[in-house]
């Protein structure tokens, strides 16, 4: 019994230092988390401000929403900013990325025959029609890059998928440049600004994870 007895403050002592340890490591892994969600928002904050437009050998348009062979609002804002930098002399082809959107039509196929409406050439125009979201898309823009001996290009989307876009497309090996479509009432969703920075910030920290 006595032994028992003596045991009790040893084991009671290694509890302790055990629910301390649990603790502290649940306390640094919230720092940590804290400080990689500041460094991720900050990057997509600097790069939804940054429009880095240069002339480049393409213009990327990632896709958006499409209805009935009709771009969305934000879809059919990141086509008439990718429009106004080709008439600007940036870039002299313009490639629509993404594929079905649950229709007959595809947003790549769409966005290709919004600005051949526009004006633009067919030409100076590449669809690209498969992809299902911002990774295959980056993917499949490699592909064409290569295929067409394209040095730089420059990605147009909403702002705040900018730096998800840069860092995915580093990844396939791209070189690119950002710029966001502008802002307009008509394309935004009324949602809270910290929303889109949560989701981004969600998005890129799984893709890092899978990534590694």
């Amino acid at each position: 019994m006595s032994t028992t007895w003596d045991d009790r403050p040893r084991r009671a002592r290694r509890e302790h230092r055990a629910l301390r340890w649990i603790g502290l490591s649940l306390l640094v892994l919230l720092v940590a988390a804290g400080l990689w969600c500041w460094w991720v928002a900050a990057q997509i904050l600097y790069f939804a401000r940054t429009d880095q437009a240069a002339p480049s050998d393409a213009i990327a348009v990632f896709g958006a929403a499409e209805y009935a062979g009709k771009p969305s609002p934000v879809y059919r804002a990141r086509l008439d900013h990718a429009k106004n930098l080709y008439a600007h002399g940036i870039a002299s082809l313009i490639i629509t990325l993404g594929g079905p959107g649950g229709d007959r039509f595809t947003e790549g196929g769409v966005g290709q025959a919004y600005l051949m409406g526009t004006g633009i050439p067919e030409s100076d125009l590449i669809a690209e029609t498969h992809s299902r979201n911002t990774t295959e898309s980056a993917a499949r823009l490699a592909v064409i890059a290569r295929a067409n001996h394209l040095q730089r290009i420059v990605v147009v989307s909403d702002p705040m998928h900018l730096f998800r876009i840069h860092a995915i497309c580093a990844a396939d090996g791209l070189n690119v440049v950002t710029s966001p479509r502008p802002p307009s009432e008509k394309t935004e969703e009324h949602l809270p600004p910290s929303d889109p920075i949560w989701h981004e910030i969600v998005t890129y920290t799984l893709w890092r994870v899978k990534l590694d």
